[in-house]
């Protein structure tokens, strides 16, 4: 876990730098439509690794698919420890009684 806090501290300090020098900063100057799409870019590329049975490759999609969403909870003001938080409110839950729990969209 504390890789995920330094990554986030550096993503968060990259949001302030220029667009120019820093890719992170680039992207946060897009906006969310410009963080949402590498994210699927990545969720795909991450799905094909995964059908391609190339572990390496699945790890290192994997790990792009993670920094983007970590630059999206930077951007929308949320750290790891929130998706970690809800990860261990679910902890020991059936994830079908978890599912039913959730109020009405």
């Amino acid at each position: 876990m504390d890789i995920l806090n330094a990554l986030a501290d550096v993503l968060e300090a990259r949001k302030q730098q220029d667009p120019e020098c820093s890719y992170v900063a680039k992207l946060h100057s897009k906006g969310l439509d410009a963080i949402l799409k590498k994210i699927g870019e990545e969720a795909t590329e991450t799905v094909m690794a995964a059908k391609d049975g190339d572990p390496e490759k699945m790890v290192y999609e994997v790990a792009d698919l993670w920094f983007h969403t970590l630059i999206l909870l930077s951007h929308q003001g949320l750290r790891p420890q929130d998706v970690l938080s809800e990860l261990e409110r679910r902890f020991g839950l059936s994830g079908l009684d978890e599912k039913a729990s959730r109020p009405d969209p």
